[in-house]
């Protein structure tokens, strides 16, 4: 599929339905009883210029109460990533090769079991905040966290039947991780499950971190079928 303009206008149709049709949900357990919170996924071209956008997120930020935002501090290594990412597609035009070992859905399940193995057990509520993320980033992947080269790999790779978190993997679901602070801050979500998410978040970012060579691609893929070094094992 070549990236005409045709193909750009039936895209930006797709993913408008997308934010029309859908939200994102997380599901949280307390006593038995459960709290179910949505919030609707923005597409960043909506019409209005970058400035435009930037100044109305601002203002809807600084009517915000500061304690809304959830504080989710990155490891330097996993900042890092995003850096590394960032500068082999935006810069070097390098992409991540898809499919993804292992994706989305594999990492959150290996996280899980990584809970269960040292508590013994995964509360409802932990199973349901990830759930939601699992659910969310397939809603977020079109809308906000490709960078425009990898456009045309996507429409390449996914269709309608083809869920994003069985092919992409830890680079993407990074990108979504960097962004939820400012995202959920938009959510109906009350202040002790804010906590409750920035508890498990933090820990998740931990285990990422922890787990990172196994978990993040080493090398970049170019067209020409050369490869280019993140120099990981430098830092």
């Amino acid at each position: 599929m070549k990236f005409t303009e045709e193909n750009r206008k039936k895209q930006e149709a797709f993913n408008k339905k997308l934010v029309e049709e859908k939200t994102a949900e997380f599901h949280t357990k307390k006593r038995g009883t459960e709290r179910v919170f949505h919030f609707k996924l923005r597409n960043p071209k909506g019409g209005r210029s970058k400035k435009r956008k930037n100044n109305s997120i601002s203002k809807e930020k600084s009517a915000l109460p500061s304690e809304r935002l959830i504080n989710i501090q990155f490891p330097l290594m996993l900042k890092k990533q995003l850096i590394d990412d960032c500068k082999f597609i935006t810069h070097l035009g390098k992409f991540v090769k898809l499919p993804r070992t292992p994706n989305v859905e594999e990492i959150l399940k290996m996280y899980l079991d990584y809970r269960c193995k040292k508590d013994g057990t995964v509360t409802d509520s932990v199973r349901e905040i990830f759930k939601g993320i699992h659910a969310y980033f397939n809603k977020a992947l079109p809308l906000m966290l490709l960078y425009k080269s990898e456009r045309q790999q996507y429409e390449h790779t996914i269709t309608e039947d083809i869920r994003p978190s069985t092919v992409y993997g830890a680079e993407h679901l990074l990108r979504l991780l960097v962004k939820l602070p400012e995202l959920l801050v938009c959510a109906d979500i009350e202040e002790e499950t804010l906590l409750e998410l920035q508890q498990k978040l933090v820990d998740f970012l931990k285990f990422l971190q922890k787990n990172q060579n196994a978990l993040f691609l080493s090398t970049y893929h170019v067209a020409e079928d050369v490869e280019m070094s993140t120099n990981k094992q430098d830092n």
